[in-house]
């Protein structure tokens, strides 16, 4: 898939959340959303990340902003995480990586010389008309949230 473009109508995509819901990206038109793709629930750096998004998570809202978080991970692991770390936004689960190749996230990774593919750190910023407005890949958490925020921020 081409890249995404700043401007563009993102895809829109139907998944299940770890609480048994069915989300639609388009349910949210009339509201930001920020759309982060991660690779692997429990894992330190997803849940420090995941986490970060929770610690966040009013302060996104009184822009009328939601989060949603999207990773491979089945069902069962999202509802494990989402109640361990408290997290009140949905996890939608993306076993068959379908949107993440939608979005250019599910590519080629390297890791102590092995080659696979998985997710690509990415958080999408989408308008309430269902246009991206900011994208970072290859995203580091230190700080990434805050980035975002303001970007939100940016565009009230």
């Amino acid at each position: 898939m081409a890249e995404l473009q700043i401007g563009q109508v993102v895809p829109d995509f139907t998944l299940t959340a770890g609480s048994g819901e069915t989300v639609t990206l388009s349910q949210f038109r009339g509201r930001k959303v920020v759309l982060y793709f991660y690779p692997k629930d429990m894992t330190p750096t997803c849940t420090e990340q995941s986490c970060q998004f929770r610690d966040y998570n009013e302060q996104f809202a009184k822009t009328g902003t939601v989060v949603l978080g999207i990773s491979p991970d089945d069902l069962k692991a999202h509802q494990k995480f989402a109640a361990k770390y408290e997290l009140p936004f949905p996890l939608l689960s993306d076993p068959d990586h379908q949107v993440a190749e939608k979005y250019g996230v599910w590519a080629l990774k390297k890791l102590y010389g092995r080659e696979y593919m998985g997710i690509v750190r990415s958080t999408f910023l989408i308008d309430e008309e269902g246009r991206l407005v900011r994208e970072w890949r290859k995203v580091r958490v230190k700080g990434h949230v805050e980035q975002v925020l303001q970007a939100v921020k940016e565009t009230v």
